[in-house]
């Protein structure tokens, strides 16, 4: 077979593969944790599982609007309103299957040879992987330990040129944890008017968690860049519904429709079941939400403490999402050489900062997304072998 050569570019999520030889170390006998994996470690709430099961019942069971269910849409924008205090159409919103269909349609509709696109270093894979993809050049933004990881608005501005179509951000971060203040949004917006080509795509998908008094800010906020803005958000991290497949994007007025047509070529729509439960969702009690992130908070600090106490190991504090990003180049290994003794040595997941780009090389994430005893036993496991 001869495959064509934009396959050769396209890259994978790293943590699905420490996860297939975690899985390969479990099925030999081997006690692993797993603190490599980015999904909650809660069930779906009751309330939202039940009406799934009670959309199959009901006959739900055929081809819906490629962009949603029209309840399901209008519900986003009333949660949006809610959260953000802005308007949303929900003509502009389209369900896709998961957060990342997002990231693909946002790069393919922009992305192409001699265009440029701008994303998060270290940040999801996924972004330069698919920049990759399409032929354009992936342009890194470098979020650094010192800012918090957080981009520095005069930085990521002076880096756009004329070939510049898309620039990617997301606060709160994966891998990073990091949170970008207001002051440097706005920053980055009021610059952006010197730019009116370049369109943007705010990855929002941990919205909901964020800690110690932090607030997100969407830049759904911004009006001034609401015509060019593609802003990503979910169910899977919020709702503990990463196997629901379930996500949706705000798109402007001029993509939305290009975005329907992605849909339509891609997966036709969402599964029909999974709808009525991301409605539920929506229009249903919060308690359970507020009670993970509570949760998540108080290994958040656990873990930032105990990585603290690990010989040449040094963790800064995470704003959000449920990742910690240490620095071990004190250990003398590298991010790749780490993952894969703690792993292999020690029998602890974790995922080298170098699969996030390489400036994430000397870092490590830790997702706490376990169990506050589980994390104790990785961290003890570690410091045995170092």
């Amino acid at each position: 077979m001869i495959f064509s050569d934009a396959m050769a570019r396209l890259g994978t999520e790293s943590a699905f593969v420490v996860l297939a030889r975690a899985g390969v170390l479990a099925a030999q006998g081997r006690d692993i944790i797993n603190l490599g994996i980015g999904q909650p470690d809660f069930r779906t709430p009751d309330h939202i599982v039940e009406a799934g099961a009670k959309a199959l019942t009901d006959g739900h069971h055929g081809y819906t609007p490629a962009n949603g269910i029209p309840a399901l849409r209008e519900a986003v924008a009333a949660d949006l309103h809610r959260r953000h205090g802005t308007e949303v159409n929900p003509d502009n919103v389209v369900v896709v299957p998961g957060g990342k269909p997002t990231m693909f349609f946002a790069v393919l509709m922009f992305g192409q040879p001699g265009t440029e696109i701008m994303y998060p270093n270290p940040g999801f894979p996924i972004y330069e992987s698919v920049i990759n993809f399409t032929g354009a050049t992936p342009v890194p933004i470098a979020l650094e330990e010192q800012n918090g990881f957080a981009f520095d608005a005069e930085t990521v501005l002076a880096q756009i040129t004329e070939r510049t179509r898309l620039i990617i951000i997301n606060s709160p971060a994966n891998p990073t944890g990091g949170v970008t203040p207001k002051a440097e949004i706005d920053r980055f917006v009021a610059g952006l008017e010197a730019h009116p080509q370049v369109a943007v795509l705010s990855d929002e998908i941990y919205s909901q968690m964020l800690y110690g008094g932090r607030q997100h800010v969407s830049l759904l906020q911004y009006p001034e860049i609401r015509d060019r803005l593609i802003m990503l958000d979910g169910w899977s991290k919020t709702y503990a519904m990463t196997g629901w497949r379930l996500g949706y994007a705000v798109w402007p007025d001029e993509a939305v429709d290009h975005a329907t047509r992605l849909a339509i070529n891609d997966h036709s729509c969402v599964n029909a079941a999974a709808q009525y439960a991301g409605l539920a969702a929506l229009t249903g009690p919060q308690d359970a939400v507020a009670q993970m992130v509570a949760e998540f908070d108080a290994r958040r600090r656990v873990i930032v403490d105990a990585l603290n106490d690990l010989p040449g190991v040094r963790c800064s504090d995470p704003g959000g999402a449920f990742y910690a990003f240490p620095d071990i180049t004190g250990t003398g290994l590298t991010a790749k050489q780490a993952q894969d003794r703690f792993l292999d040595e020690a029998g602890v997941a974790t995922v080298a900062g170098t699969s996030f780009g390489a400036w994430g090389e000397g870092y490590l994430r830790f997702s706490y997304a376990n169990s506050t005893e589980n994390i104790l036993e990785a961290i003890d496991r570690i410091r045995a072998l170092l």
